[in-house]
């Protein structure tokens, strides 16, 4: 488990042995049963967290209890509520595992003592932050340029193991379409 965090922060920064050690020491490991939540609408947001394995959704309920899938994150990505995380607010959004999962999770007070104990750590956190914004843009203008079927054709093309992995009324939600229209799409 140790190793994938270790080889995802190694994508961007170099660590030793040694610093890698110090950089997992203000972090914990953390499992999860399917249906849990790490985060729950209008409480507090302790965590980000990396995924080691498994899958969550981000999800948004509106007033009328409709559920709104915000993101999906498997393995190799962070999640949070960003905005309640980093300006300690209350959740907007909840996160729930879809499948069981296996986090390190990282207290806000960490990352930053983290950030400041390295620098290089700091830089890894700014370009996962600059990706994340981007994938954000990349989404917002998906919704406004595209129609249904290109948004799925764009999901299938960029994360093609979510048809696999995530149940179609879930998939249907993050498209902004009805479980029927996606019916439609995909056959």
């Amino acid at each position: 488990m140790e190793e994938k965090l270790k080889q995802h922060i190694q994508k961007l920064v170099p660590l030793t042995d040694h610093e890698f050690v110090e950089v997992l020491s203000y972090f914990s490991f953390e499992n999860y049963g399917k249906k849990d939540f790490l985060i729950r609408q209008g409480e507090k947001v302790n965590h980000c967290y990396f995924i080691v394995s498994g899958l969550l959704k981000l999800v948004l309920v509106d007033q009328d209890g409709k559920e709104h899938i915000i993101s999906f994150a498997m393995e190799d990505w962070w999640e949070s509520d960003f905005s309640a995380y980093f300006m300690q607010t209350k959740a907007s959004m909840a996160l729930q595992t879809i499948e069981p999962t296996s986090v390190y999770a990282l207290p806000l007070d960490n990352y930053h003592a983290l950030s400041s104990a390295f620098p290089k750590m700091e830089r890894f956190f700014l370009m996962k932050s600059n990706l994340g914004h981007i994938a954000s843009q990349n989404r917002i203008v998906s919704f406004l340029t595209s129609d249904a079927k290109g948004r799925y054709e764009q999901l299938l093309k960029t994360h093609p193991t979510l048809f696999q992995r995530v149940p179609k009324t879930l998939l249907a939600s993050y498209l902004g379409v009805s479980r029927e229209t996606l019916s439609r799409l995909s056959s």
